[in-house]
């Protein structure tokens, strides 16, 4: 265990005086049910929330609020955590109750929450100054692609709805089916003045997004 946490130190090129932190953030539940990373990645999230919109200001001064909530949502989601924690290498070292059987991989989940918890675990060690510039570093990357905002799917429906209508789009939950591990879910959506338009997907967020894809086509938006 001192061997993997020395690994990680390096790997992730910060000193630990307080090793149980730095343990502590990367346990899942599964593994150790009182001492985990749960609490840390709550305040992680809160960390990395302000250092990115912090930098997002300072990026795109004459920006408006709703462009950078855009970007910030981007920036900070589950997904782009766990592509970060990828690329450190921060799976590798997670420790969750089930790791003994190599066949079972590590869920996305806990490893976008572990890079949360890593933030707030280098807060109490070295303070905010340190981790605001560990955050910068490793989502350098992506904050200079941030230049380019891809608004999704459900979120341009909305807009057009509200200025058009002023009233949301409405979805309607038709099925989940597939195994449990392999779900399928099918969810329709329409506009005030259009038919149902139907999305499947892996889970309930994809089938939304895929719905309001089919009805964008069909509106030529």
């Amino acid at each position: 265990m001192q061997e993997n946490l020395s690994k990680l130190q390096k790997k992730i090129n910060v000193k630990f005086k307080n090793i149980n932190i730095l343990k502590k953030a990367i346990t899942h539940k599964s593994y150790d049910y009182e001492n985990n990373y749960e609490k840390l990645e709550f305040l992680g999230d809160r960390i990395l929330g302000l250092v990115i919109s912090k930098k997002l200001i300072d990026l795109y001064k004459d920006e408006k609020e709703g462009v950078l909530d855009k970007k910030l949502a981007s920036l900070v989601n589950k997904n782009k955590c766990l592509e970060v924690a990828k690329e450190l290498g921060l799976d590798k070292f997670i420790l969750v109750g089930n790791k003994k059987n190599k066949k079972n991989k590590i869920e996305n989940k806990i490893i976008s929450d572990s890079i949360e918890a890593l933030i707030a675990a280098i807060y109490y060690e070295k303070g905010i100054e340190f981790t605001e510039n560990f955050i910068l570093r490793i989502w350098k990357n992506y904050l200079n692609l941030s230049n380019i905002t891809v608004i999704d799917a459900k979120t341009k429906l909305q807009e057009y709805s509200l200025k058009k209508f002023k009233s949301l789009p409405v979805y309607k939950f038709i099925s989940n089916t597939g195994l449990k591990h392999k779900p399928k879910f099918k969810i329709s959506v329409k506009l005030k003045n259009t038919k149902f338009y139907e999305g499947i997907g892996d889970s309930k967020k994809k089938a939304e997004q895929n719905a309001a894809e089919m009805l964008l086509k069909n509106l030529n938006l």
